[in-house]
């Protein structure tokens, strides 16, 4: 996707972990300004160390971009530190849930006020439980006590709390109910739609991210291997086959296909 008005460039870039182990291989993905982009593909595909790439968190795990670039909003940032990023509006929404468990809901929504550059911090909760009505009732409930859908909710609230430019989302449905995933879904979409804010979404449930997303990448063993609009992804038919499960026998796993590197298209 070539566009004008990108808020996040990804030229091209290579990411080795302990100096030696080559994870991503000339990976380019491009963010629209305001827009929603899936970046789909299997367990271990690179998809998280792909946001990492862009959030600054490699280095916590001893990886680093090793060729290529990565642009937001111009400006060069794959070699700045994370903390310098998440102030300059790149959020990321780490797989997992991460809440501090001992701490209340307000509260950790509270620890992202500190990257907010307007308005107060009672403006920045009442903009979360504009969006997370949920959340009030559990404002002073100790977050690690209350559900996998509230913790996530309260997750994607911290980030909101930080005024974000571009929020990174790694796997939000992971583990959660299909009623709980549609209803965060639905949120993710009207923050986009009303705050304007970018979102580049990792998600395994493919079907779905294609419905939020217009545009999507996918990834396989490092690379991206096809990028398309969501439309024309839907009826692809290695997509139906290997993500969508609508080919004969169900899913298919591309490590049990031996004619999968045979299959030029994807890597034409």
């Amino acid at each position: 996707m070539e566009t004008s008005d990108a808020i996040l460039k990804i030229n091209n870039i290579e990411v080795k972990y302990h100096e030696v182990i080559l994870v991503l291989k000339g990976v380019s993905i491009e963010v629209p300004r305001g827009g929603i982009v899936a970046l789909l593909g299997a367990n271990g595909a690179g998809k998280s160390t792909t946001l990492k790439a862009m959030s600054g968190l490699l280095k916590t795990e001893d990886g680093e971009v090793t060729d290529g670039a990565i642009e937001y909003e111009g400006q060069r940032i794959h070699h700045e530190r994370a903390a310098k990023i998440a102030k300059a509006g790149i959020v990321q929404v780490i797989e997992g849930r991460r809440v501090f468990e001992h701490l209340t809901v307000e509260e950790n929504l509270k620890v992202g006020a500190h990257l907010r550059k307007t308005g107060s911090v009672k403006d920045g909760l009442e903009t979360v439980y504009h969006y997370f009505p949920r959340l009030i009732e559990k404002r002073s409930e100790i977050a690690g006590f209350v559900s996998g859908g509230e913790q996530q909710m309260t997750v994607v609230g911290r980030a909101l709390m930080t005024e974000p430019k571009l929020v990174l989302l790694d796997e939000p449905s992971m583990g959660l109910a299909p009623m709980l995933i549609h209803e965060i879904f639905k949120i993710i979409m009207k923050l986009n739609k009303e705050e304007k804010i970018s979102i580049l979404l990792v998600e395994q449930n493919v079907k779905l991210a294609l419905t939020v997303a217009p545009y999507a990448y996918v990834m396989e063993t490092g690379r991206i291997v096809m990028d398309d609009t969501s439309e024309k992804l839907s009826e692809n038919e290695d997509i139906k086959d290997f993500y969508l499960g609508m080919g004969g026998g169900g899913k298919k796993s591309f490590r049990d296909v031996k004619h999968y590197k045979r299959r030029k298209r994807w890597l034409s």
